[in-house]
């Protein structure tokens, strides 16, 4: 049996890697960060939106709320109410959580009427959440009616099925751009951890035109890779497992999770030579992503859910403005969006969106679990996707490229996890070219495989 990851304690991510509500403890309070923007000390909430929802599906919104517990160990006594509306624009009606008894996936919730889950423009909404012991409330989205959880109709959607996964049938990789051995030289990645708690290495990287800059934490540094030759640059950071990032000027920015001197998430952009231009915290307590939007860095922020620029055109932006500008798809280059949603044990829901209308969807099932997404990003017209899917004692990672028909393209690879990274950060998509970074007891290597195109 492998280790407990620590990926999975830097949160689940709804849209790229759906958690379950229920690894939120109801009877302690979380130790994950600064309560989210608008809250006071004492209570924070957790919530999976129904981002993608099908022609009469039942829509059920449900939620933990962590507060303090009772002396007796007894549930705090939590309470709630959504505020939710038909489309995206107008008044919203009050509707009050009910309280369940099942805690894994959420013990609060509440059943939209159909009127509201069936509308043909989908639906907003925005919860406060309570402590009735002590008063102290939060608002999920921390934007609250400003920017509330959307969710829109999966029409028209592309039914793909899986089937059954057999493992074992991976492919190789064309090309090994980089391989480096653990340690501190040129060429080499640092390794920290120990064999009971488990290690750590490189835990991000990101591929521009070829170029592949390495997150090597541990040393605090990036390593450039291109054509054989390797360049360091020394970057202020903590050491801890990060995400990062590489904006068409060269720039990098490198989110960080909370430490013992900071509270929140922060991300920091650097100078291509490595000098710092800013920082900022992020308005919610964790993340899941980070990525270059049209404008500047945009991070996946939970608990709120909700894709949200921490900088615009080289200016960083303060917690109350990420939070008024949560959007629930990633901003893509061409100026749609694409919204990525998990749903029960083995089926995953894609929609490219423009506004408030699903351009094109995808609704994708198979007989064998699919865990977190990895990626998700566009290639001309097609979209690739990188998966999980696992069984009891064994995982791959399953790529995907689909067009408006189905599956174009489709193989495996082997997760090569020997050494942890940040939650979502092992894929990268360049061109044509599909990118993983790995690791082995002899070192951090990054791979490529090379896509089919259109012609």
């Amino acid at each position: 049996m492998r280790r407990p990851s620590i990926r999975s304690l830097a949160g689940g991510a709804a849209g790229i890697a759906a958690g379950v509500i229920g690894g939120i403890s109801l009877t302690s309070l979380s130790a994950a960060g600064e309560p989210a923007l608008g809250s006071r000390i004492g209570v924070e909430g957790s919530h999976l939106p129904p981002a993608l929802t099908l022609p009469g599906e039942p829509v059920r919104l449900r939620y933990a709320i962590v507060c303090r517990p009772h002396d007796d160990g007894e549930p705090c006594d939590g309470s709630g109410e959504v505020y939710v509306r038909p489309g995206q624009s107008g008044s919203f009606k009050r509707l009050a959580l009910t309280r369940g008894a099942d805690s894994r996936d959420g013990r609060y919730f509440v059943d939209l009427p159909s009127a509201i889950a069936g509308s043909e423009q989908g639906f907003s909404y925005y919860a406060v959440l309570r402590d009735d012991s002590t008063g102290a409330t939060v608002t999920v989205p921390s934007g609250g009616p400003a920017a509330p959880q959307r969710s829109l109709p999966l029409r028209p959607a592309t039914q793909i099925d899986l089937g059954l996964h057999s493992f074992g049938r991976t492919r190789e990789p064309d090309v090994r751009p980089v391989t480096a051995p653990w340690g501190s030289g040129v060429g080499q990645a640092g390794l920290a951890g120990s064999r009971e708690l488990g290690f750590v290495g490189p835990s991000a990287f990101d591929v521009v035109a070829g170029q592949v800059t390495l997150l090597d934490q541990v040393n605090r540094r990036v390593e450039r890779w291109a054509r054989g030759r390797v360049e360091p640059v020394p970057v202020s950071v903590t050491g801890g497992i990060a995400d990062v990032a590489v904006e068409p000027d060269g720039s990098l920015d490198v989110l960080e999770p909370p430490d013992r001197l900071t509270a929140a998430p922060v991300l920091r952009s650097f100078r291509p030579g490595g000098s710092l231009r800013w920082s900022q915290h992020l308005a919610d307590r964790t993340w899941a992503k980070l990525v270059v939007g049209p404008h500047g860095p945009v991070v996946q922020q939970q608990p709120s859910e909700q894709w949200r620029p921490v900088a615009e055109n080289g200016r960083s932006l303060g917690r109350a403005a990420q939070a008024a500008r949560g959007v629930m798809g990633r901003p893509l280059m061409n100026g749609l969006a694409l919204v990525v949603e998990r749903r029960g044990a083995a089926e995953i829901r894609i929609a490219e969106i423009v506004g408030n209308a699903v351009v094109r969807g995808w609704r994708i099932a198979g007989a064998t679990p699919l865990g977190e997404v990895q990626l998700a990003e566009p290639l001309g017209n097609r979209i690739v996707l990188v998966a999980k899917t696992y069984s009891e004692d064994r995982s791959e990672d399953i790529v995907l490229v689909l067009d408006r028909t189905g599956i174009v393209q489709t193989f495996s690879v082997d997760p090569h996890e020997w050494a942890e990274s940040a939650p979502l950060a092992r894929f990268r998509l360049d061109g044509s070219s599909l990118y993983q970074l790995g690791s082995a007891p002899s070192g951090a290597f990054v791979d490529r495989f090379d896509l089919e195109v259109q012609r």
